[in-house]
């Protein structure tokens, strides 16, 4: 509610400026979610060839290297003050022409109604509160999301209804950043590279540690190696890892070793990449490296890895996370939601094969 009293305080100021809004042929793309969002957002980036963004600081280190974007707002610099907030609505005000809404919680609500642009495509989702309506009053169009419906080509929708997800490809930095200080070990070529990702954002989308053994176990004779990414403070995650598998010659940690910049061409480098619903899978799928995804409770329907890829879900449990509405805590146990049973491990093991037969362990001939 505090935005819309912030917007009405906003409004004689934005009427009086429109008299004077001039034609620039300018764009401005709102989301503030964070790595796959991202991601799931650059075929938009690339329609349109040229945008401004307001983005959250997390995605920063990707955003600055895509040559799709030109001037960047980071939401959480102007989070400060009520001051600051009212500062930047001032400044995006008169400035665009095309406005795309992506991620219609309040605060971008706010900005995107704030601004004076002779079109305003806002996304609507099952979580709209009524005191939103006065913000969306403001839009020239509203494209509708549903839980059953892809993220990512309503995103497109918001420029272009005809387009679809397979108008455009998605990328993760353009072009691919390659930093000359990459982990030698990724440029192996005699093993099978699999890139894991041990947690995730959401600590209740992580995989246990026991379905990461059954995992290891079954493919112990193909000659794997995985590579665990992730972010300096997900090191205890892999400690209680080592904990349940054991020591493990092919098991390589980059934990804390490859820049934001540089994952995506790090990632690129995989021939698998198996994680839960979290950004490097979005990243993997952007690279053309097919993808297990483990999903856990969440809703595939809404969003997922387009790509080459392999669902793992659970038996007989609806999804209960959202792309707007991520719980962080679930009535069934990690254990359950997570489970690789028999036949979701031989499924791994024959999509991992059909890819890379040269590595196959050849029969035993018997006499």
């Amino acid at each position: 509610m505090n935005y819309v009293f912030l917007f009405l305080i906003m409004l004689p100021c934005k009427l009086l400026r429109k008299l004077r809004h001039p034609k620039k042929k300018r764009n401005l793309v709102i989301q503030t979610a964070k790595i796959g969002d991202f991601i799931n957002i650059t075929p938009l980036l690339t329609h349109l060839k040229h945008s401004d963004a307001l983005l959250s600081r997390a995605v920063a280190p990707l955003a600055r290297n895509d040559d799709t974007l030109d001037d960047i707002f980071y939401i959480e610099d102007h989070k400060t003050s009520t001051l600051a907030k009212l500062k930047l609505a001032f400044r995006l005000m008169n400035r665009y022409e095309n406005v795309y809404l992506l991620h219609p919680n309040s605060v971008n609500l706010f900005y995107a109604a704030c601004c004076n642009a002779g079109n305003k495509q806002f996304l609507s989702m099952y979580r709209r509160r009524w005191y939103q309506e006065i913000f969306y009053l403001t839009a020239s169009g509203v494209v509708e999301h549903e839980k059953s419906t892809l993220t990512l080509e309503n995103y497109l929708k918001l420029a272009d209804r005809s387009l679809t997800k397979a108008s455009y490809p998605k990328h993760a930095t353009q072009p691919l950043v390659k930093p000359a200080d990459t982990p030698e070990e990724l440029f192996c070529t005699d093993k099978i590279k699999i890139g894991i990702s041990i947690s995730a954002g959401n600590q209740a989308k992580t995989i246990p540690p026991a379905i990461w053994k059954s995992l290891f176990d079954r493919l112990s004779e193909l000659p794997c190696l995985f590579y665990v990414f992730g972010s300096p403070n997900e090191l205890n995650y892999l400690n209680e890892l080592n904990k349940v598998v054991g020591e493990r010659d092919n098991l390589v940690n980059l934990i804390g070793k490859v820049s934001l910049e540089g994952l995506p061409y790090a990632i690129s480098l995989m021939d698998f990449y198996v994680a839960s619903d979290s950004g490097n899978v979005y990243i993997a799928d952007s690279q053309n490296v097919p993808v297990i995804l483990i999903y856990g409770p969440c809703c595939v329907e809404e969003q997922r890895p387009l790509g080459d890829v392999l669902l793992m879900g659970p038996d007989h449990i609806a999804p209960t996370s959202f792309v707007f509405h991520a719980l962080y805590k679930f009535n069934h146990p990690a254990e359950q939601l997570f489970a690789l049973d028999q036949r979701k491990l031989d499924d791994i093991y024959d999509f991992i094969c059909t890819r890379k037969p040269q590595f196959i362990p050849k029969e035993k001939i018997l006499p």
